[in-house]
């Protein structure tokens, strides 16, 4: 990013390489939307170039990236609200060779995050999909890190919560039985 700021503009096409995916999934996760995803990367990207003498040399990058991201979705959402709803397709790929019930778990799961509020499924996405440490996230959102904590577990409780709810649907429903008590793990990190 130093490079960038310094007028090397070409050396965009590595942070780009680097970051589109992180990005696209943080945007599909919290949107639902393929389009608009793909549409605020590029957003994210443009505005790098344009801010870029903002980056102050020796922060972490990895904040600075994603509050320029927080910041492009809530000036596009603001000039255009969301008209679409979540489009299935943007659901976290499932392993290679997963069973059925493994696959219907996930979906569950994504469909759980996607019915909780947008802050903490935003706090939810940053934490566990981007794996942002939770000092990133208090810095991003400018908040102590307690504060943060505190969010992130009570995210977790609610998506605990809706996880069940749509599994007893299902099972209510004659959907199939999904296991009675999952853990509902994602990178390592249990919900």
């Amino acid at each position: 990013m130093l490079q960038v700021r310094n007028g090397e503009s070409e050396m965009l096409g590595v942070l780009f390489d680097r970051y589109q995916a992180p990005l696209f999934n943080f945007y599909a996760r919290l949107v639902g939307d393929r389009g608009a995803s793909e549409d605020l990367v590029q957003e994210v990207f443009l505005r790098i170039l344009r801010y870029r003498a903002s980056y102050q040399p020796g922060t972490p990058f990895r904040p600075w990236i994603y509050q320029i991201a927080r910041n492009a979705r809530f000036d596009h959402y603001r000039k255009s609200p969301p008209q679409e709803r979540f489009q299935p397709e943007m659901a976290p790929p499932a392993a290679a060779q997963d069973s059925a019930q493994q696959e219907q778990q996930a979906e569950l799961l994504h469909r759980a995050l996607r019915e909780l509020p947008e802050d903490k499924r935003e706090i939810l996405i940053l934490a566990r999909f981007q794996e942002l440490k939770y000092e990133e996230i208090a810095g991003l959102l400018g908040c102590e890190l307690n504060a943060v904590k505190t969010r992130v577990h009570r995210a977790l409780v609610d998506l605990r919560k809706a996880f069940r709810r749509l599994e007893q649907g299902i099972r209510g429903s004659g959907g199939g039985s999904a296991a009675t008590d999952l853990s509902l793990r994602r990178s390592g990190h249990e919900v």
